[in-house]
C-alpha cells in the first residue's frame, strides 16, 4: 500500500501545481483507485469524482457508454474504457480522467480474455490512450496491479 500512496501523493502534486482535477471512472477496482487518490489531505483540491460502474446497465446509465460498444466489444475492452473515460470527464468536469475495466477472477475468464485481464484508458482533456495488460496473481493481487499501473501512467502522462 505504501507504493499506491506514494502514487496518489505524486498525482496530487502533479494537479495541484497545473489547477486540475481527476476523476476516475472504475469497474474491476470496485473504487479502489478513487480510495487510494482520497488517502491524501487535500484531495478535494484536485479529485472531482469517483463513478464506480461494475454492471454494464450502470456503464451506460452512468457514463453514456453505448450499448452497441459493450456488445460488440464486451465490458473488458479498450473501446469501453476509453468511452469510459470520456463519460467521467464529461459528467465530472475534470480535464483527467481514468478508467479501468477488467477480469480479476478467479473465474469470469475465456480464452481470449483471461483472468488477469484489465484495460485501462487516460483521458487528457482531448487526448486519449488507453492500454490491455494481463496481469498474474489472485483477486487481491491483480486489483493492486490494477490500481498501481493505473496511478503510474497517470503521473507520467502528467509529468
Amino acid at each position: 500500500m505504501p507504493q499506491i500512496t506514494g502514487l496518489s501523493r505524486q498525482l496530487g502534486a502533479a494537479l495541484q501545481a497545473t489547477g486540475e482535477q481527476v476523476s476516475t471512472a472504475e469497474s474491476c477496482t470496485g473504487g479502489g483507485i478513487a480510495e487510494a487518490i482520497t488517502r491524501v489531505a487535500g484531495c478535494s483540491a484536485w479529485f472531482e469524482a469517483g463513478y464506480v460502474t461494475y454492471s454494464n446497465s450502470q456503464k451506460t446509465a452512468m457514463l453514456q457508454v453505448p450499448e452497441e460498444l459493450l456488445q460488440a466489444h464486451g465490458a473488458v475492452s479498450q473501446p469501453v474504457v476509453e468511452a469510459m473515460a470520456r463519460g467521467a470527464q464529461q459528467h465530472s468536469g475534470a480535464r483527467y480522467a481514468i478508467a479501468v475495466s477488467g477480469i480479476a477472477g478467479p473465474a469470469g475468464g475465456s480464452p481470449d480474455k483471461p483472468v488477469g485481464t484489465v484495460c485501462f484508458a487516460w483521458a487528457d482533456g482531448e487526448r486519449l490512450v488507453s492500454q490491455r495488460l494481463v496481469f498474474t496473481g489472485d483477486r487481491h493481487v491483480i486489483r493492486r496491479k490494477t490500481i498501481e499501473h493505473a496511478l503510474e501512467r497517470l503521473v507520467l502522462l502528467l509529468s
